[in-house]
């Protein structure tokens, strides 16, 4: 693998070399972040997609840098100072818990060096922010990030520090006037959403699982932003079942359109893959061809409305050996501007590891064997149908804040 470059902790004032190539942030003590043997978030799963993308070549067409922790002073522009603090003393005891900032328990168990661990993945997502704001990379991405439930004063859901939301709070301070963050993951990217509702310069959009049925039960189609920033949340709750065509359908029913409109500077996306049928810990049935189909998508709007700059974390996902690797390869590779025939073989070598691992080999191919296509929202509206009705709840919602027209 690319050996990582240093990544610059500074104010992004020096653009330094201008490169073509998008790259990657990525360190191996990122996977320090670390719950637990028991735990669903694993950090196997960078491991093995690390692996997957450097034996197939995907990390071949990436530039792969370094970051820098981030500051105390850098947590405390979304964090609590209170909360710092506490991290830090369970950080250092960690036989101690502290339910009242969110730490201990199954969800969030405290471990040795918790501290570190979470401010650089925090710090990865800067150093990727940074790297497509100045121009030194036209993409950037950084797997370990994405941890979108933590809130400024408490841990929730498996995420201790807010990464995207650090990113995108380091992008605004250093010039982005508008900024989309566009979130995939099968669960609400309530944090996200919490930290920039009353800032109408950021338009957060969350596709997911609808909160019915499924932590951390927010993320409804009214929740539209705060006071002075009405129409920069926007929620699309999927109902339990919802399969690629459907969840194809209910993103390009209202996310290209939003985007358009807000003309952000920069897209910000999280891109957690627990929304597949194999995940144990959600109810949609995505496969890794749709959600193929869904990076394309974003890299497709990037492309056409920001001048391609897009700054991509990870997140969920908990079928660690046969989903995760083939997902955010994937994602790598489209990030990379090389997009992987989902037809292509996996290596042997990285089959075989998963069955020294398991006690059975890796899937073979990197696709699931799905045909991806979808009906678009322009050919009808069902009102007998969950899901249309989700879909047009959220047009209704939102577009007319946002100045559209929510008919089709």
């Amino acid at each position: 693998m690319t050996e990582a470059t240093a990544g610059a902790p500074d104010d992004g004032a020096d653009v330094g070399t201008v490169s073509d190539r998008a790259c990657i942030v990525y360190d191996e003590q990122l996977m320090q972040y670390d719950f637990g043997r028991t735990h669903p978030m694993a950090p196997v799963r960078i491991d093995l997609t690390m692996d997957l993308a450097a034996e197939m070549g995907i990390v071949d067409g990436l530039e792969v840098v370094g970051a820098a922790p981030a500051t105390d002073d850098e947590l405390h522009l979304i964090h609590s100072a209170a909360y710092i603090e506490g991290v830090h003393k369970l950080s250092d005891h960690p036989t101690y818990t502290d339910l009242s900032i969110g730490l201990g328990g199954d969800d969030n168990p405290v471990f040795a060096h918790m501290h570190e661990a979470s401010a650089l993945v925090a710090g990865a997502s800067v150093e990727a922010a940074r790297r497509v704001w100045t121009g030194q990379a036209p993409r950037a991405i950084n797997i370990s990030g994405g941890l979108h439930h933590a809130m400024p004063t408490t841990a929730s859901g498996f995420c201790i520090y807010n990464d995207v939301a650090l990113a995108i709070r380091w992008l605004l301070d250093h010039g982005a006037e508008k900024i989309v963050y566009v979130d995939v993951d099968a669960h609400h990217g309530d944090g996200v959403q919490k930290m920039f509702w009353d800032d109408p310069r950021v338009l957060t959009i969350s596709i997911h699982e609808g909160p019915q049925t499924l932590f951390p039960g927010t993320g409804y189609s009214t929740e539209t932003g705060g006071e002075g920033a009405e129409g920069s949340a926007v929620n699309i709750p999927l109902p339990p079942g919802t399969s690629d065509a459907g969840w194809l359908r209910a993103f390009h029913a209202v996310v290209p359109a939003l985007v358009r409109e807000f003309a952000p500077d920069i897209l910000v996306t999280q891109q957690g893959c627990d929304s597949h049928m194999d995940d144990p810990l959600t109810n949609l049935m995505l496969s890794v061809d749709g959600q193929r189909a869904s990076y394309l998508a974003l890299k497709a709007l990037a492309d056409e409305v920001c001048d391609g700059k897009w700054v991509a974390t990870g997140g969920g996902g908990y079928a660690v050996m046969d989903v995760v690797p083939r997902a955010w390869a994937h994602l790598m590779a489209i990030v990379a501007g090389s997009p992987v025939d989902p037809m292509a073989l996996t290596p042997q070598r990285w089959r075989e590891r998963i069955e020294e691992i398991r006690g059975m080999p890796g899937p073979q191919r990197m696709t699931d064997g799905r045909a991806v296509g979808y009906r678009a929202w322009e050919q009808g509206y069902d009102p007998a149908s969950w899901l249309d009705r989700s879909i047009q709840a959220t047009r209704t919602a939102a577009f007319p804040l946002n100045g559209l027209d929510p008919q089709p």
